[in-house]
C-alpha cells in the first residue's frame, strides 16, 4: 500500500482544544465521549520511574531525590551508549610477603560501541563489580546549593505574604467582633491546614518566622581573567582530543574541553505515563506498573475502533482531468459497520487544505466484522453483500477496496490534497448493558460518528 510506511498521507481531524490533523495510528478514541483525542488534548500522568538498563523501579520521590538518574548504570560520555562492567586480573602484592605478587580481580567500565574505558580518564579500578565509582566534584556545588536554599526561602515568603493578603481581604467585610463571636477565624484556619497561624492572625513575616535567615553573597565581577595560552592559535590541534558540543552540553556542570576530562554520567530514568481525557477524565491509556512488561491495562487507540482509510494505488494526476484512485477501508470491530462518504461543502471551515475536487460513492459501504479466524476457516461461507463493481473493487474479510474520482484544481508543484467526511455507526460494547422489558439484555444502541479525512495524493504528473 502507498500509505503503509507513509502514515502522514492519510490524516484525521481532531476537534479538541486545538484542531489537529494526525494519522489514525497516533490518535486515541474516548469511548465515553465518542470522540477522537490526540496527545495535545489529553492529560499526561506519571505512573512510575524506572531505569532502561537495569529496569529498577523507584517511586517519584526517590527519583526526584536522585535527580532522575540511576545510581548503578552509566552512559558513555563519548557516544552516550550504556557502559558495561568488565573484569580483569591485575598483579597485587601479598599481605604477608610484599615481595611476592598474586593475581587479583579488578573491575572497570567499558563501552562496547566506541571502546572508551574508565581507564582512559584515570579512574581507578574497583575490587567489587557494582557501586561506588569515583565521580568528579563540582567546584561550584556549594554555591549552587546555597542559591537554591535562598530562592526556596524567598518563594516560601512570597507564598505566606499572598496567603496573608488573601485572608485580610476576606475579613474586611465582617467586623472583628462578629468573627471572634461566631468562631470565623478558627473555621478559616481549619479550611486551610497548610497555612501558618501567624499569617492568618495578621502577623508580619518576621514575627511568625522561626527559621534561620539565609543570606548569599553577591557575585563579584573580575577585572582580570586568565590569559590564553601562547600556542592557542599556533599550536597543532588534535580533533580526537577535543570534545564535541553535544559532549559538553551533556555535562553542563563541567563542560570538559578535552577528551581526557570526560567522565561517565549516571543513566537517565524513563517513566511510564497514563493518558486521561480532559473532558470526561477517563483513562485512555494506562500501562502495567512492572517495567519489564510492555502490556497495557487500558489502551484505547483509535485504530481499534475507527475504520481506517488507506491509499492503495494512485494513477497519474493531471490538471482539471478526472482520475480514479483506489482506497481501502478496514473495519477494526467485530460487528457489521455501515460507512457513508460525503464530499465537504464549499464553505466548510475544516476544508482548508483541499486542492482538488472529489467524487465519492453515493451508496452506503458495508464492512464485515473483524474475525481473526476467518482466513483459516475453509468451510466458512462468504457473505453476499451485492457490491457494485463500479464502486467496490474487491472485498476480503473485514476490508474492502473502493474507487473515488479526483479532479485537481490547482496547477502547482504542491501535493494534490482532497478531503471528505466519513460517517459510520459505532456500538460501545464495553458500556453497561441495560436489561430489556422481556427480561433479557438489550443490545447496545448504535451511534453515528462523523470524521473529517484528508488525503495527500502526491504531485501532478509532468
Amino acid at each position: 500500500m502507498a500509505s503503509l510506511l507513509q502514515p502522514d498521507r492519510v490524516v484525521y481531524l481532531v476537534r479538541g482544544e486545538k484542531r489537529i490533523r494526525a494519522p489514525l495510528s497516533q490518535l486515541y478514541f474516548c469511548r465515553y465521549c465518542s470522540e477522537l483525542r490526540s496527545l495535545e488534548c489529553v492529560s499526561h500522568e506519571v505512573d512510575s520511574h524506572y531505569c532502561p538498563s537495569c529496569l529498577e523501579n523507584m517511586p517519584s520521590a526517590e527519583a526526584k531525590l536522585k535527580k532522575n538518574r540511576c545510581a548503578n548504570c552509566f552512559d558513555c560520555p563519548c557516544c552516550m551508549h550504556t557502559l558495561s562492567t568488565r573484569a580483569t586480573n591485575i598483579p597485587a602484592p601479598l599481605a604477608d610477603d610484599p615481595t611476592k605478587t598474586t593475581m587479583k580481580k579488578a573491575y572497570y567500565l567499558a563501552c562496547g560501541f566506541c571502546r572508551w574505558t574508565s581507564r582512559d580518564v584515570g579512574m581507578a579500578d574497583k575490587s567489587v563489580a557494582s557501586g561506588g565509582w569515583q565521580e568528579p566534584e563540582n567546584p561550584h556545588a556549594q554555591r549552587i546549593s546555597k542559591l537554591i536554599e535562598y530562592y526556596q526561602q524567598l518563594a516560601h515568603r512570597e507564598k505566606q505574604e499572598r496567603d496573608r493578603k488573601k485572608m485580610a481581604r476576606r475579613r474586611q467585610c465582617m467586623p472583628l467582633a462578629f468573627s471572634e463571636k461566631y468562631g470565623l477565624g478558627t473555621r478559616l484556619q481549619r479550611q486551610r491546614p497548610g497555612a501558618p497561624i501567624s499569617a492568618l492572625a495578621g502577623l508580619s513575616l518576621k514575627e511568625g518566622e522561626d527559621q534561620k535567615e539565609i543570606t548569599i553573597e553577591p557575585a563579584q565581577a573580575l577585572d582580570e581573567v586568565e590569559p590564553l595560552p601562547e600556542d592557542c592559535y599556533t599550536g597543532p590541534i588534535s580533533l580526537p582530543e577535543v570534545t564535541t558540543l553535544r559532549q559538553r552540553l551533556l555535562q553542563p556542570d563541567f563542560q570538559p574541553a578535552g577528551a581526557s576530562q570526560l567522565h561517565p554520567r549516571h543513566k537517565h530514568l524513563l517513566m511510564k505515563r497514563s493518558l486521561r481525557c480532559r473532558k470526561c477524565e477517563h483513562n485512555l491509556s494506562k500501562p502495567e506498573f512492572n517495567p519489564t512488561s510492555i502490556k497495557f491495562k487500558i489502551q484505547l487507540v483509535a485504530v481499534s475502533y475507527i475504520p481506517e482509510v488507506r491509499i492503495m494505488s494512485i494513477p497519474n494526476l493531471r490538471h482539471t482531468k478526472e482520475s480514479q484512485v483506489l482506497l481501502t477501508l478496514t473495519n477494526p470491530v467485530e460487528n457489521l459497520t455501515h460507512v457513508t462518504l460525503a464530499a465537504c461543502e464549499e464553505e466548510d471551515p475544516d476544508d482548508v487544505n483541499s486542492t482538488a475536487k472529489i467524487l465519492v460513492p453515493s451508496k452506503e459501504l458495508v464492512l464485515a466484522g473483524k474475525d481473526a479466524a476467518a482466513e483459516y476457516d475453509e468451510l466458512a461461507e462468504p457473505q453476499d453483500f451485492q457490491d457494485d463493481p463500479d464502486i467496490v473493487a474487491f472485498r476480503k474479510s473485514n476490508k474492502i477496496g473502493f474507487f473515488i474520482k479526483v479532479i485537481p484544481q490547482k496547477e502547482d508543484d504542491a501535493d494534490v490534497t482532497v478531503t471528505f467526511r466519513m460517517r459510520h455507526d459505532f456500538r460501545n460494547l464495553t458500556a453497561p448493558v441495560r436489561p430489556s422489558e422481556d427480561g433479557g439484555d438489550a443490545a447496545p444502541e448504535a451511534i453515528w460518528l462523523t470524521h473529517h479525512v484528508e488525503l495527500r495524493l502526491g504531485p501532478l504528473a509532468p
